[in-house]
């Protein structure tokens, strides 16, 4: 009955609009005042334990890496660019928004950075151009969560710190699934495009296309620097993260000379910010954990699960609909760091490989911050654009689509997300 009772509580503060991480505390406390007011400072520490993890380091520096991309210009440098390439092709705004997402995903580590930063640029030129509101929000949203999935993401640290599985793998396992988005993504772009009679610009000239690479050459090097500084053995995920800030405060600062000591002060000030929600939303799940711990709720959900079926297929799609159901009313990292610890027993039991299953898992986190009526990249892009959350909701069910297809592709075609881990391990 205590369960049930914590559980509604922290649904209601939720709903309350309490922030996730003071709600987990919130509830976290009120079970050991119901049950024994001593446990409270034994169980305070987890607070501190929750974020002991040198591997969680390389949150805060991707993070400023991704805020300092959107404030020293690389952003418009990259939208240029793929502008240049793929802007002739039917539904041509449509590419170069998902382009432009794709090569932007191998930087910031952050959907919602992506959607925030690089999604007002992509609306506004695609209103310029005489697409639709709908059309405009509903990709950009969708585009965004390339960010979740392709290395460098910050979802892929976070699962590999609580799943203690290699942060590399994960960086490898998360590259076909993200491409594979990215595909659907183009095929739903062009066919919507082409059904709606959207305009497209003139084939660039291939001296355009080089001005344009030139301009995003150095910019372009950053997902190469921190993916082949991993996978090579040069540094670890972490000492990545460093590596791709103090490269990008090169390229404002050297290369482009569009940042000042204004914006980065700025630029630091929003990092710690956004970091804090983050560290703060790990550290109370490890205190709400405690709680999940003493009334063995892993085991609870194990034995729900299991009673109901062992297939491993079967099991993916049950967790897949408890996850993208979850997902429209709770946030994408704060499910994450709250279902992992209790579904990695489940899914091992029956021999599901955790490095999958954590591609998998994010992949439906990202789905659940497009669905209406809560997901977070709508309202993130919703603001930044302009938009109505009306039209947000109507624009990004043509995009849904494809990425259900995908989920499902991922769920019977495990292999897709792991021959390149056994393959470069």
């Amino acid at each position: 009955m205590e369960i049930a009772i914590i559980f509604f509580i922290w649904i209601i503060l939720l709903f309350l609009s309490v922030p996730v991480g003071f709600s987990l505390i919130i509830a976290g406390l009120l079970y050991f005042i119901i049950g024994d007011w001593n446990l409270v400072y034994s169980s305070g520490a987890q607070l501190i334990d929750g974020i002991d993890n040198f591997t969680l380091l390389a949150i805060p520096f991707f993070i400023f890496t991704g805020m300092l991309m959107n404030s020293s210009g690389i952003t418009d440098r990259i939208f240029d660019f793929a502008l240049s390439l793929v802007g002739h092709i039917n539904g041509g705004m449509g590419h170069v928004n998902v382009t432009a997402s794709l090569m932007f995903s191998g930087m910031s580590g952050s959907s919602l950075a992506d959607a925030g930063g690089l999604g007002q640029l992509e609306i506004r030129t695609m209103r310029r151009a005489g697409y639709d509101d709908d059309y405009n929000g509903g990709l950009t949203a969708a585009s965004a969560i390339l960010s979740g999935i392709i290395p460098p993401s910050l979802n892929m640290i976070i699962y590999a710190a609580i799943a203690n599985v290699s942060v590399a793998s994960m960086f490898i396992a998360g590259l076909v699934p993200g491409l594979l988005v990215a595909l659907s993504l183009y095929v739903a772009a062009y066919l919507l495009a082409k059904r709606r009679g959207y305009t497209v610009f003139e084939r660039a000239t291939l001296k355009a296309i080089g001005k344009d690479f030139l301009r995003a050459f150095w910019a372009s090097l950053t997902p190469i620097i921190i993916i082949g500084g991993i996978f090579s053995g040069y540094f670890t995920p972490t000492e990545a993260a460093v590596v791709s800030s103090a490269y990008a405060l090169f390229l404002g600062f050297v290369v482009y000379r569009e940042l000042n000591l204004k914006k980065l002060y700025v630029t630091i000030a929003d990092s710690m910010k956004l970091t804090g929600v983050v560290v703060l939303m790990l550290a109370a799940v490890e205190f709400f954990g405690q709680f999940i711990a003493r009334e063995q709720v892993p085991i609870l959900v194990a034995d729900f699960f299991l009673g109901a079926t062992e297939n491993p297929i079967v099991l993916l799609l049950l967790i897949a609909l408890l996850l993208l159901i979850l997902g429209t009313f709770i946030e994408a990292l704060a499910l994450l760091v709250l279902v992992v610890p209790v579904l990695i027993p489940v899914v091992t039991s029956v021999g599901i490989d955790p490095i999958f299953f954590g591609v998998f898992v994010i992949l439906c986190l990202m789905i659940g911050i497009l669905t209406p009526p809560m997901g977070m990249a709508l309202f993130v892009v919703s603001r930044v654009g302009d938009i109505p959350v009306g039209t947000m909701y109507r624009g990004v069910l043509p995009f849904l689509l494809p990425l259900f297809v995908v989920l499902i592709i991922l769920i019977f075609v495990p292999e897709i997300s792991i021959f390149l881990v056994d393959i470069l391990n």
